[in-house]
């Protein structure tokens, strides 16, 4: 056996227990210290000057009222008289007598307060009181055998206190990493429970009791002990006065949480980040092998990489200069590898980068023709669904990204077609492999221009919000896990990209970036959708004599006259063929019409007309 090992190991194993134990004894020991430290102040030659004159003039009262007690019985031995001289003067003589006694004897009492017995005396008393009884009686006990349990309870009394004092004094011994940086070390040696204990009061924190903090990826981490009426919540509103008794700095993240256990909470302080030796460049190579989940970001705190549903409706909310732009092109390069996207830019400037890469729209009159073929894309999927009988779309997802919703919807709010279209990719498309995700600057759902429509904001389930501007926009942007506070999240260059996830807990997470490089490096893959490949295979001499615009960019209006040029004859077989609404097919017949280019029978047939012929 290695012994030395051996011991080493013992050691390593009491010296673990003890500091485990020194937290739950920390409160006794300074009470104790406090009560002691206040009883040694009190004991003055002033306070004993005047506990000794107190004491004579005490046990002088009781001698005067003993004789005024003895001439009270002498007078009434020597008349029955009660109205006689002598008895009347002696009752008088003994109730001034007793008076003064009660006085001497309450300035006595308050004299023994302002010089009282030390702490250590007080509890040699209190022992005694227990443990010579206890001794006696085990001694009567014993018969034929010792009996010693009361003894042994007074000894176990003691040895409790005596034990409780040596635990809670304990300074424990703090195994102090090199690494550490200075602030780190102050805030490690604050955490201490000593330290906590002792000027925690001072705070307003009486009651509270930290156990020995650690380190980890993310930070400091400390668990605290809720005693009496602490609840999570209530010492959550007092991180002011933590932040105070620690003297942390001002813009140093602090989340104090609920531990796994009742009357238990969490504190932990991010004074590093687990994301910080990892690079944040996305490669293809972050596509996780789940083809139902993508790579959002990494947790700061554990380092663990955060997946989020490939196929769910999301939305990305961030202000001005947050690295919104960046962080979302590592997911639109996910969906346009892994099936088909449709960018939709407000702005433009990132469509300058995706033009080239994917199918995208920035233009007034591109966004709302974008809109119609992705509504009649899923309109098109449910059509074929239904044919084959299926529940949910089996083959490519289309991805329709828009990004700054507050553009998108100050263009189409007016055109309530259009915008009843996007409201029901929305709640629709999922199902149908066609899945919405939006972007804003101003997650708002209320005002005169919205970042993101009241209807559609409730189909967005997954959500991820970089720095807001308030409350109410994180309100929007995380729904009922606003509490994580994203608008919280400090400005500076070094925290673009750093956010929270809805439901994930209120851990910061750093997103991935892709640079203008990587996004043209990206394979070409434009998006045609199923009724632009119906329309390409029409009788081409048709489309010709149209001169109709390739069928990638043709209008609604081209799409309803070759509808009725190959053979629909009713509104409702050109809504069919097309996909289109069937309010948009029947103004737009009204205008084909019109102008010559189709014609109604009596009957309510459509047919072409001479300039179709």
């Amino acid at each position: 056996m290695d012994w030395k090992q051996a011991w080493s190991t013992t050691t390593n194993t009491t010296t673990t227990a003890l500091n485990s134990v020194s937290p739950l004894c920390a409160p006794f020991a300074v009470r104790w210290d406090l009560e002691a430290d206040r009883r040694t102040k009190l004991r003055t030659p002033e306070h004993l000057k005047a506990l000794m004159a107190a004491q004579k003039e005490h046990n002088a009262a009781r001698s005067t009222l003993s004789t005024a007690n003895s001439q009270k019985l002498t007078a009434r031995a020597a008349t029955k008289n009660p109205f006689a001289a002598s008895r009347r003067a002696a009752r008088v003589a003994s109730k001034a007598a007793s008076r003064h006694e009660r006085d001497t004897r309450a300035k006595l009492k308050e004299a023994r307060v302002n010089y009282p017995t030390t702490l250590k005396a007080r509890a040699i008393q209190a022992h005694s009181a227990h443990a010579v009884p206890g001794a006696i009686a085990s001694a009567l006990m014993s018969t034929s055998h010792l009996t010693i349990w009361p003894a042994a309870t007074s000894a176990v009394l003691i040895g409790a206190n005596v034990a409780g004092l040596a635990l809670g004094r304990r300074k424990l011994r703090v195994v102090v990493d090199e690494s550490l940086s200075l602030e780190e070390r102050q805030l490690i040696e604050r955490l201490d429970p000593s330290y906590w204990v002792e000027h925690a009061p001072d705070r307003g924190l009486s009651g509270t009791v930290t156990t020995p903090p650690t380190m980890e990826a993310g930070g400091i981490r400390c668990e605290i002990r809720l005693d009496g009426t602490w609840t999570v919540k209530t010492l959550s509103d007092k991180a002011d006065s933590i932040r105070a008794l620690l003297g942390a700095r001002t813009a140093l993240r602090m989340r104090i949480t609920s531990a796994s256990r009742g009357g238990w909470a969490v504190l932990t302080m991010a004074t590093r980040s687990a994301a910080a030796g990892v690079s944040s460049l996305w490669t293809p190579d972050r596509i996780p092998t789940d083809p139902t989940m993508m790579s959002l970001a990494l947790d700061t705190e554990t380092g663990d990489e955060v997946l989020i549903p490939f196929d769910e409706r999301l939305l990305v909310s961030g202000a001005s200069g947050t690295g919104k732009s960046w962080s979302f092109r590592p997911l639109m390069a996910t969906a346009h590898l892994r099936g088909d996207l449709l960018l939709i830019d407000g702005k433009g400037e990132e469509a300058n980068i995706w033009e080239k890469v994917c199918r995208v729209a920035v233009e007034s009159d591109e966004i709302t023709d974008t809109v119609d073929q992705a509504h009649a894309e899923m309109t098109f999927r449910k059509t074929d669904m239904k044919k084959r009988g299926i529940s949910v779309w089996d083959g490519r997802q289309l991805t329709v990204v828009i990004d700054e919703g507050q553009v998108i919807l100050a263009l189409i709010q007016r055109d309530k077609e259009r915008l009843q279209r996007l409201i029901e990719l929305s709640s629709l498309g999922r199902s149908r492999g066609v899945v919405l995700w939006w972007a804003t600057q101003y997650p708002l759902t209320d005002g005169s221009a919205p970042g993101v429509h009241k209807l559609i904001a409730p189909n967005l389930l997954t959500r991820f919000s970089l720095r807001v501007a308030g409350t109410t926009q994180a309100q929007v942007a995380l729904d009922d896990c606003a509490h994580y506070a994203p608008h919280q999240i400090p400005d500076g260059r070094e925290y673009r990209g750093h956010g929270y996830l809805k439901g994930y807990g209120p851990r910061m997470l750093r997103t991935w970036t892709l640079d203008d490089a990587g996004v043209r490096d990206l394979p070409k893959s434009i998006w045609a959708s199923e009724q632009t490949a119906t329309s390409a295979a029409a009788p081409a001499p048709l489309r010709l004599v149209k001169n109709a615009a390739p069928s990638g960019a043709s209008s609604n209006r081209d799409k309803v006259l070759v509808a009725v040029t190959v053979g629909a004859r009713t509104a409702k077989e050109v809504a069919d063929a097309t996909g289109l609404n069937k309010g948009t097919v029947s103004r737009e017949i009204k205008t084909l019409v019109a102008s010559g280019a189709l014609l109604r029978t009596a009957d309510g047939r459509i047919l072409p007309g001479q300039q179709a012929a």
